[in-house]
C-alpha cells in the first residue's frame, strides 16, 4: 500500500511540474513566422498580396507562399530569407514590383489641401496633420511603402530617396549573371567555355 501511495504521490508531483512548465514556457505563435517577420522590412505595403509583412511572414512559414513576393525587401531580403529557410534563393517576381531605393515620403505643404486621404492610406501612421490642415511626414517612421501618392488628390506628395551614409550603407551583392559560363568560338571551330 505505501509503494502505490509513494507512485501516485511521485506522479501528482510530476504532474504538477509539467503543468506549471507547460504554462511558464509556453511560445506564443510560430517561432519561425517571428524570425521571418523579423527579416521583413516592415513597410505593410501589401505588394506581396497579403495585408502586412506578419500576415506573409506566417504563409511563408506555414509553406503557402514563395519567399520572393517582397519588393521592399529586395535581394538582400531574399537572400536573408533563404539561409534561414535553408532554401534556395530565387529572383524577386516581377509580378509583385521591382526593388527600389529606400526612399521617405515627403509633402510639399504649401501644395497640401488637408483632404486627409493619404493619412487614411498610411499603414504606419507616418503622416501627421487634421482635416482641412497641413499635413507632414514623420520622415523617422515612415517606411517607404508609397501608398499616400495614388490617394492624393493634388500630387503633393514626393518620395525622396535616403541619402547614403554610414548606417544604411551594405555592400552590393554579386551579380549572377556575370558568374554564368559563356561559350566563346576558337580559331580551330571548336567551343570552349569561359567564366566572365
Amino acid at each position: 500500500m505505501a509503494a502505490l501511495l509513494a507512485l501516485v504521490g511521485l506522479g501528482a508531483v510530476f504532474g504538477a511540474v509539467l503543468g506549471f512548465a507547460a504554462v511558464r514556457f509556453r511560445t506564443e505563435g510560430n517561432p519561425i513566422a517571428e524570425q521571418i517577420n523579423d527579416i521583413l522590412p516592415q513597410t505593410q505595403c501589401g505588394q506581396c498580396g497579403y495585408p502586412g509583412c506578419r500576415p506573409y511572414a506566417e504563409a511563408i512559414a506555414s509553406g503557402d507562399a514563395a519567399i520572393n513576393k517582397c519588393p521592399p525587401g529586395g535581394e538582400a531580403g531574399i537572400q536573408a530569407l533563404a539561409a534561414l529557410l535553408d532554401v534556395e534563393a530565387i529572383p524577386l517576381d516581377e509580378e509583385h514590383g521591382e526593388e527600389k531605393v529606400k526612399a521617405v515620403a515627403y509633402i510639399r505643404e504649401a501644395e497640401c489641401i488637408g483632404c486627409t486621404k493619404c493619412i487614411q492610406a498610411c499603414p504606419v501612421d507616418a503622416i501627421l496633420g487634421a482635416a482641412k490642415q497641413m499635413h507632414t511626414v514623420i520622415a523617422s517612421e515612415c517606411t517607404g511603402c508609397d501608398l499616400c501618392l495614388e490617394p492624393c488628390p493634388v500630387d503633393c506628395i514626393d518620395m525622396i530617396s535616403e541619402p547614403q551614409s554610414v548606417q544604411n550603407w551594405h555592400w552590393p551583392l554579386p551579380d549572377t549573371a556575370s558568374r554564368q559560363p559563356q561559350i566563346i568560338a576558337t580559331d580551330a571551330g571548336q567551343t570552349q567555355d569561359r567564366a566572365a
